[in-house]
């Protein structure tokens, strides 16, 4: 062996386990878990689609009406069909359709829905952008289950808000996780628009 070919295969030895990682595809975060709190539905509402405001043939007309969308993924970037994603969050005065909320929430806001994400990953609802109440800064519940196993309970917060600041379950988060949770609310074609990637150990 000559002195170029040993030199070729050393180099080649040396650098490829670097090359290798460079090559290699990143794995994405998994989007931070928060606590489910103490309002997920005792029981279910009989009309828990993706429309949060129509309950029934009652139409929701209070607060500011939204899009929430996006996508469900696993680490890799693979979308995940199939699975069910939750959302559930107070009406605009601030309360929950729960009883330990003292029945006291409009039976017009549905505050609760559900999807099965396409073969792309995607969702969406049509709910109101979320409000505040006593303690705790607005923000929309949000749980992912793929068939009986629960992969992911969190909260989803508003960019900008002036409470986050003071919320405590938003300060513990560190800044990357904050990025993960924290999404705008722009305005757009029919009421406000917002996109929530959702990405889950599966």
């Amino acid at each position: 062996m000559n002195t170029l070919t040993r030199r070729t295969l050393t180099a080649a030895l040396v650098f490829a386990p670097a090359l290798l990682r460079a090559q290699a595809p990143r794995r994405l975060r998994p989007t931070p878990s928060q606590t489910e709190g103490p309002f997920y539905p005792v029981r279910l509402p009989a009309d828990s689609d993706n429309d949060l405001l129509r309950s029934g043939s009652q139409q929701y007309a209070k607060g500011q009406p939204a899009s929430l969308e996006g996508t469900v993924t696993d680490v890799d970037g693979r979308p995940l069909a199939g699975a069910t994603v939750e959302i559930w969050q107070c009406d605009e005065a601030g309360h929950y359709h729960h009883p330990g909320d003292g029945g006291r929430a409009d039976p017009a806001f549905q505050g609760f829905g559900r999807v099965t994400t396409g073969a792309d990953g995607r969702y969406r609802f049509r709910t109101i952008r979320p409000a505040p109440y006593s303690g705790r800064t607005p923000h929309i519940h949000v749980k992912v289950k793929d068939g009986g196993h629960e992969l992911l309970t969190t909260q989803l917060y508003v960019e900008g808000d002036p409470h986050n600041e003071r919320d405590f379950l938003w300060r513990r988060l560190d800044d990357a996780g904050r990025r993960a949770l924290t999404v705008p609310f722009r305005a757009g074609g029919d009421g406000l628009q917002a996109h929530f990637a959702i990405v889950v150990e599966a």
